[in-house]
């Protein structure tokens, strides 16, 4: 299962916790965050992370939600294996299996359900990857370097006989005992990875245009901002200009007053002089 606990586990755990939907924008924005804070290593560890498909996200969010029932699909899968290499005495291995089934069932229509609330299609394919990766997890169990519920990143497949030997300390047993669901790669999984793919596209395609869309506001508000710009320089310039002339018409008032104070103090002096010589 996924790990839990303090640190980056916790922040990776949380990740994949997100819908499909949010889950590259949070992968990135946690890589940029932990770039940011100097720790390279780990940012490439999150960078690193794939974008899980949806049966696999669904496979995840059962164990967010429900960890106890993946733990007893691991059990069940435990007893199997315990049982088809003899570990268990006397014990039914038929009855084991259809235990192991109703819980793999009982699984499914939870996926199912998660996958249809998130707007994801719980189409035959999808709902076969879902089972296949269901399985794979009940054989292969806590086996240390295999994939683990809640951080699954891609569908998988229950192994092989020879794997499921070699994961089992190399133990020999008679093939027709292994009773394993198997699920080979058919044309119907390249179908559904080029819808994958198409969806994808399509939404990048998506953010391109509305990056698109954006720039070219932007670009209307800058030429808008660029043309009012100019009117107010034009209109300052024009303002600077009749300031000086109106400074030039004072500066000329204020010479043809003084001229004017002048001539009056003469005349005054020239009547004062006439008087004086009436007088005399």
């Amino acid at each position: 299962m996924a790990k839990s606990g303090s640190g980056l586990d916790a922040e990776i755990d949380a990740l994949f916790r997100h819908s499909l939907d949010e889950f590259t924008g949070a992968r990135n924005a946690l890589a940029k965050r932990l770039a940011k804070e100097g720790r390279a290593l780990d940012a490439e560890r999150v960078k690193a992370l794939a974008k899980p498909p949806a049966p696999a996200w669904a496979v995840n969010q059962l164990y967010w939600q429900d960890p106890k029932a993946i733990a007893r699909l691991l059990a069940a899968g435990e007893r199997v294996r315990k049982a088809q290499t003899g570990q268990r005495a006397n014990t039914d291995v038929r009855e084991l299996l259809d235990q192991k089934k109703t819980i793999v069932a009982a699984l499914m229509e939870k996926a199912s359900a998660i996958l249809g609330a998130a707007g994801h299609a719980a189409s035959p394919d999808a709902m076969r990857r879902v089972s296949a990766t269901l399985e794979s997890l009940a054989v292969w169990g806590d086996s240390d370097g295999v994939p683990k519920a809640g951080r699954l990143t891609a569908d998988l497949d229950p192994p092989g006989f020879d794997a499921l030997a070699a994961m089992m300390d190399g133990k020999k047993f008679e093939p027709a005992r292994v009773l394993l669901f198997r699920s080979p790669k058919t044309a119907e999984d390249r179908t559904a990875a080029r819808a994958r793919a198409r969806e994808e596209v399509q939404a990048a395609e998506k953010a391109l245009r509305g990056a698109r869309r954006d720039a070219e506001h932007a670009d209307a508000a800058l030429a808008k901002t660029n043309a009012r710009a100019a009117t107010v320089e034009k209109q300052k310039k024009e303002i600077d200009e009749r300031y000086a002339e109106v400074k030039e018409e004072v500066r000329a008032a204020s010479i043809e007053a003084k001229k004017s104070a002048q001539a009056v103090a003469d005349a005054v002096r020239a009547l004062a002089k006439a008087k004086a010589a009436i007088t005399e």
